[in-house]
């Protein structure tokens, strides 16, 4: 068969079959009596071998191994194909999602789009020095800001404190941005450092939105997350927070501001009794320990009104003297405050 006739049926190109030829990856057998190539069933069979080969991505260096090399490893070959192959998808899509968020920050002119490309550079910096001044100066100084996709996703990775707490701030300025949706998904996180992060971000956005989301965090499965919720939500002045507030003291998380978090919200009158009767019922529970009855006595020194009193009058003759102490001194200290 002539190099036409092998063309026209493989689809390769003479001039491509030329350049294999060149490179010895396939010869004619034979010539004709006018000097033209000749290509026998074995020669073609090799060329649909060579263009099988060229369709997994290999060289044609590769594909000449493949086919000449005896103690050649189609697995290893494979595995390689494999890993270019990942790397390639894995660069492709990193330029997909930053065309994606040139897109959504409408720019202008180019002069907004290098602008905003420098911004992205900067936010995926080593440096954490730049990663900062990159996002303070997409809020402060930058006309086109960075799309609320950038910092959300560069945020749930941050581990730099000042980077994070600037990347919260910068969401908290874009509150109507769709960032509270954003990093409610990532409440869903397997990784509980990005629920953390999520939930810390969403504490710092001021909106009914976030309001509702910490809400539903209350009832989440990952501990950190319903007791950052709750400080939360006591700060916005929440009631559904005080359960989880009254556990934060007697497990001794964070108790310090949970006690501080029910004192604020024990300043409405309808609420003042019912954290009382939180405190008072997690007192007498039976898994209380002697430092948790502490915690908690130490705690109705915050919450005002008459049940408050009367459950401290009751507490100085409790068995347990720490506790008896303690809350005589917060008598002592309610005293004081009413006698100012």
């Amino acid at each position: 068969m002539l190099i036409g006739d092998v063309a026209r049926r493989s689809g390769v190109s003479a001039r491509m079959l030329r350049h294999y030829e060149s490179l010895g990856l396939v010869r004619p057998t034979g010539r004709t009596e006018a000097g033209y190539r000749e290509y026998s069933g074995e020669d073609i069979r090799r060329i649909f071998h060579i263009e099988s080969l060229r369709s997994l991505g290999l060289s044609l260096r590769d594909v000449g191994s493949a086919l000449d090399d005896p103690g050649f490893k189609p697995s290893e070959l494979v595995g390689d194909l494999i890993r270019q192959t990942l790397e390639r998808i894995a660069s492709e899509t990193a330029l997909l999602t930053r065309l994606h968020r040139i897109g959504a920050a409408e720019p202008a002119a180019w002069e907004d789009v290098l602008q905003i490309v420098g911004l992205l550079q900067a936010l995926g910096s080593e440096s954490a020095g730049k990663r900062q001044r990159a996002v303070l100066s997409s809020v402060a100084e930058v006309q086109v800001p960075l799309p609320v996709e950038a910092l959300v996703e560069a945020l749930l990775s941050e581990t730099d404190p000042n980077v994070a707490g600037a990347l919260r701030w910068a969401l908290a300025e874009r509150a109507d941005g769709g960032g509270s949706a954003l990093l409610a998904q990532a409440l869903g996180s397997p990784a509980p450092e990005v629920r953390l992060r999520a939930v810390q971000a969403i504490a710092e956005i001021d909106s009914s939105e976030s309001t509702a989301l910490l809400q539903e965090a209350l009832a989440h499965a990952d501990v950190a997350v319903r007791r950052h919720a709750a400080l939360a939500l006591g700060a916005r002045g929440v009631a559904d927070a005080v359960a989880t507030l009254i556990d934060m003291i007697a497990e001794e998380a964070n108790d310090v501001a949970a006690a501080d978090a029910l004192g604020a919200l024990a300043c409405r009158p309808e609420l003042a009794d019912r954290i009382t009767a939180g405190l008072v019922n997690r007192l007498a529970h039976a898994a209380a320990g002697p430092s948790a009855r502490r915690r908690l006595a130490q705690a109705l020194a915050e919450i005002p009104g008459e049940a408050a009193s009367r459950a401290l009058a009751d507490l100085s003759h409790d068995e347990d003297r720490a506790v008896a102490l303690t809350a005589a001194y917060v008598i002592g200290v309610r005293k004081a405050r009413a006698g100012e």
